[in-house]
């Protein structure tokens, strides 16, 4: 049965800004973008739906920053590495130091339950790399630091609502505020709301996944110390609770709890909970009750049970469910598993990860103009975006993106057709590392660049 509609009256929205590039979501590739394209020159707006900045990494708190180094090679710097200067220079980061970053018994003690591991390599005891752990809320402040600095126009509870479309080239966004609608006009504008949002109601084509969605949580009055040392003194004990509190929260990664900046306090990248479509409000709404009922039913059996945890209270769950894949837009480029497990090296790359690159062919998205992605949405194939779509790399991604727009907006050049190589010269003279030198592990593609007019 076709379910019902109603029309809806069209309105008119009052412009409320002009300006070069318009950048859509205000997570970590959004004021990567936004503060890059501001940085080149760009009069930039950067909208966000939530009263802060920060996405998955505040909001979703996420807070490991991961998929920075292939072996002892850091892939991911520019503004991700600033990011963590600033939250270090508050006192919201800790990572292992060099000397600490080896495969050992003694490193693996010491830095296991901050995650900072290789969790891809096999074994019980993996190698400790560089990660690292931060503070939800000193991310929303460094973050609005360097919107602030770099001079970029913030516009916080304002929902994306519709493009602005001149034929199949996007001129703005519409914003739906407490006010009405809001238009932003733009000659660029960049899609950094994790799920597409603005490529796919600018028909742009896409794929849809599915993948985990968390219910993040944070435990406080928690005594560390014993609760490690119990883990040192009686693994077989400790084993068995931690596989008991995995079946409570319904899966969880090598480690449910991890320390955090903060004493006492730890974070709890669960429940992991399949099924859910992370667009829809039922089954977004249905996914967060799951969630809360796992997580207190958690922490009542962490207070009687595990060392540590008696006087453990609730401190927060996070407002943003942590969705990890929906829409993926098709691009000039749609990178592969392969691409990503065998390292395939590009010409146009402009970011990398884990040993992996992303081509700027897949943040342009096709038979669209005027319009970049960036985040876990680029043009990636579903099982190649499991593997690619931790924080940092996104961010390098935005970097990239506002990098790119600044460019286009600079020369009067489409997006497609900007020199790819004077935009990774720029992002590498500005400290990003946008994979332009392949590392002696990458494979090399040596297909000629493709555009789509």
């Amino acid at each position: 049965m076709q379910a019902a509609t109603i029309p809806i009256e069209a309105t008119s929205a009052p412009v409320a800004a002009e300006c070069d590039v318009v950048v859509v979501g205000g997570g970590p590739a959004g004021m990567s973008a936004a503060v890059a394209a501001a940085r080149n020159g760009a009069s930039v707006t950067l909208v966000e739906r939530y009263p802060h900045l920060g996405g998955m990494a505040a909001g979703g708190m996420v807070l490991v920053l991961d998929d920075i180094v292939d072996e002892d090679e850091i892939t991911v710097r520019g503004i991700a590495q600033e990011m963590i200067d600033r939250l270090e220079a508050m006192g919201l980061a800790v990572y292992p130091p060099p000397e600490d970053r080896v495969l050992s018994e003694a490193a693996w003690e010491k830095w296991r339950r901050w995650g900072a591991i290789d969790f891809h390599q096999p074994g019980e005891i993996k190698p400790i790399v560089y990660s690292v752990a931060f503070d939800p809320e000193g991310w929303k402040t460094a973050a609005h630091d360097m919107i602030t600095e770099s001079g970029v126009s913030l516009r916080l509870h304002s929902p994306f609502h519709s493009p602005i479309m001149e034929g199949n080239r996007i001129s703005g966004v519409v914003c739906h505020t407490k006010t009405g609608p809001e238009a932003l006009l733009a000659e660029t504008v960049i899609d950094c709301s994790g799920d597409a949002d603005v490529a796919f109601t600018a028909g742009a084509p896409f794929v849809q996944g599915s993948y985990l969605v968390t219910t993040v949580f944070r435990l406080g009055n928690v005594d560390t110390d014993t609760a490690m040392a119990f883990d040192r003194q009686e693994p077989r004990a400790a084993y068995e609770l931690d596989r008991e509190a995995k079946r409570i929260l319904g899966g969880a990664w090598e480690h449910w709890w991890l320390l955090t900046p903060l004493p006492g306090i730890v974070w709890c990248n669960a429940p992991h909970m399949t099924g859910y479509d992370g667009l829809t409000p039922l089954d977004q709404t249905a996914a967060n009750d799951e969630g809360r009922r796992r997580v207190a039913e958690l922490l009542e059996f962490a207070r009687q049970r595990i060392p540590g945890f008696e006087h453990a209270v609730l401190v927060d769950v996070a407002p943003q469910l942590g969705v990890r894949q929906t829409r993926l837009i098709r691009g000039d480029y749609v990178v592969t598993k392969d691409d990503v497990v065998k390292r395939r090296h590009f010409r146009d790359s402009i970011a990398r990860g884990r040993g992996y690159y992303t081509p700027y062919r897949a943040l342009l998205p096709q038979d669209t103009h005027g319009l970049l992605v960036a985040g876990r949405h680029y043009s990636v194939e579903p099982d190649a975006q499991k593997l690619s779509r931790e924080i940092p790399p996104c961010m390098a991604m935005g970097e990239a993106a506002g990098v790119a727009a600044a460019m286009a907006v600079d020369t009067a050049t489409d997006l497609r057709d900007i020199d790819v190589a004077t935009l990774q010269g720029k992002l590498r003279s500005q400290g990003a590392d946008p994979g332009d030198i392949p590392s002696p592990r990458a494979t090399i593609d040596g297909t000629a660049l493709v555009t789509t007019p």
